[in-house]
């Protein structure tokens, strides 16, 4: 039996300078990603939903999960001001 999961992170109501920060940030991470794993990035304005699916090893898809999510917070400390 495989095991198949879908996690999404709901980014709400941050600015539109920031969900596009976000974004850019992550779009180089989009790519290469390992047989049975796949990410998204969906929104528009203000609010931006990241969507994690994986299919088989449960602990790649969390370590995905995380290592995107450093990423996204160092993005929305950085642009704290913004």
């Amino acid at each position: 039996m495989s095991l198949e999961c879908r996690v999404q992170v709901f980014l709400n109501n941050i600015t539109e300078r920031k969900a596009e920060a976000v974004r850019k940030a992550l779009e180089p991470d989009n790519v290469d990603f390992p047989e049975g794993l796949s990410f998204r990035i969906e929104g528009t304005g203000r609010d931006l939903v990241l969507t994690f699916e994986g299919k088989g090893n449960i602990r790649t898809l969390i370590s995905t999960i995380d290592e995107v999510l450093e990423h996204t917070n160092l993005v929305l400390k950085v642009t704290e001001d913004a």
